[in-house]
């Protein structure tokens, strides 16, 4: 999810043309808590209890995810949201066939106590990855007050670097994520949250995607991920410290801090994926696009509808069963 959205190349594009069916589905996910539901069914056989074989594989950088699609090396990503909207503009034909999760405290716009609301960033020097869920928050915030982009002065830097430039004074403002939220802010009493994501549901958010045709052609084995994930959901509710520390193991965070970050995240069941995919979540994805494409017209042309970036197939028959 966090990492800056990189399209696939025209090689990739060349690879996608003809998916390859698995008899194992291989999933991409990188070190972000949102995906942690995988990695409890992964250790707990809810996969294996839902028919489907299931291998995660796991990555640093939104590129090699890209390359290990583009390659057949995996069917599925795990990916944010405007990650799959760039991918789409640039000829992927992606997919989203389930919401894992969604942003709500864990994206942030941090500043010293002498901005006090995002009217004031005008000229600010604004410190955020491009490309990233942090340029897609720092996009809307803007716009939702009256500005847009052009306003302030960008400084591209990586999110881990964001909040560290904030508090050595590089900068006015940092937009970043968990766990670097809470550790800037842990500097002292001079820093604090100037905006979150939870200012608009669903506009940090994850979804399971692959090649549209892949999809067509392995509904059973989506339909076992789905559930899979719906049981580790419960799981981790209803055991939340033995659930906690199999995500933080697999991001490789101090429960400490797991749980300051997970704070801010809400995942997704199935029931509540059924719910917000009769419309809301696509309405979100257009708003998502429009603030794209606003921000880099010559990489988002098009905003995707919620039918071109959603198959509802697979989850609609999840929520059934």
């Amino acid at each position: 999810m966090k990492l800056a959205s990189i399209a696939l190349t025209s090689l990739a594009l060349m690879a996608l043309a003809a998916p390859v069916q698995a008899e194992t589905v291989k999933i991409g996910l990188q070190p972000w808590l949102g995906y942690g539901p995988l990695w409890i069914a992964e250790q707990q056989g809810f996969f294996e209890k839902n028919g489907v074989d299931v291998e995660l594989i796991n990555f640093t950088w939104d590129q090699d995810v890209a390359a290990a699609l583009a390659s057949g090396n995996i069917q599925v990503i795990s990916a944010a949201t405007n990650t799959v909207i760039l991918n789409i503009n640039n000829g992927v034909p992606l997919k989203g066939f389930m919401v894992m999760d969604g942003s709500t405290t864990a994206d942030a716009v941090l500043a010293g106590n002498n901005i006090a609301s995002i009217a004031e960033l005008k000229g600010k020097k604004v410190a955020y990855e491009l490309g990233s869920t942090s340029d897609l928050l720092i996009n809307y915030a803007l716009n939702s007050n009256g500005l847009t982009i052009a306003d302030v002065e960008a400084v591209p830097l990586a999110a881990a670097d964001a909040g560290l430039a904030l508090i050595a004074g590089r900068v006015d403002v940092a937009v970043t994520y968990e766990p670097y939220i809470s550790a800037a802010l842990a500097q002292g009493p001079h820093f604090k949250v100037l905006y979150t994501a939870g200012e608009k549901p669903g506009l940090i958010s994850d979804v399971l995607a692959a090649d549209a045709s892949f999809i067509a052609d392995n509904q059973d084995d989506l339909v076992g991920i789905i559930k899979a994930w719906n049981e580790a959901v419960t799981f981790l509710r209803d055991n939340p410290e033995a659930g906690g520390k199999i995500i933080a193991d697999a991001v490789g965070s101090p429960i400490e801090e797991f749980n300051t970050a997970f704070a801010g995240v809400h995942l997704y069941d199935t029931t509540e994926n059924a719910a917000m995919l009769k419309g809301d979540f696509q309405a979100t994805v257009a708003e998502i696009g429009s603030i794209m494409q606003q921000a880099n017209p010559d990489e988002v042309k098009t905003v995707p509808t919620g039918d071109e970036f959603l198959d509802l197939t697979a989850i609609n028959t999840a929520a059934a069963q």
